[in-house]
């Protein structure tokens, strides 16, 4: 997917040679081949800013998706329970109150009592 947009590869900067003049390496293709080099970071460092950003996304419409199965699967239950179609005050707060038991856990057994 994203090939075309990468110039080098870990081996092509492993294997690079330069050639030498009088002086050392030409300064020119070094430059160029650092300026390829540089390019690349560019374009990975783009690739995994959009990466993340998508996983980001993604994650908040899973979330959102198993909110929406919880309460697909909870309204199932209600209806199972009540095959009339008739759902009282008290089967409302009976299945919120099984619903918040599920979120935040058991109540103590003092708190309990309390009520």
């Amino acid at each position: 997917m994203y090939q075309n947009k990468i110039k080098l590869t870990p081996q092509d900067i492993l294997e690079k040679d330069f050639k030498i003049d009088t002086r050392g390496y030409r300064l020119k293709e070094v430059d160029q081949f650092l300026d390829d080099i540089i390019s690349d970071y560019e374009q990975f460092f783009n690739i995994i800013s959009s990466l993340e950003k998508e996983k980001g996304e993604l994650l908040t419409e899973v979330m959102n998706l198993k909110q929406e199965l919880r309460n697909s699967k909870l309204n199932m239950e209600v209806a199972n329970d009540h095959p009339t179609g008739e759902v009282t005050n008290v089967d409302i707060i009976r299945r919120l109150s099984q619903l918040e038991k599920k979120v935040y856990g058991t109540k103590s057994e003092s708190e309990e009592e309390n009520n």
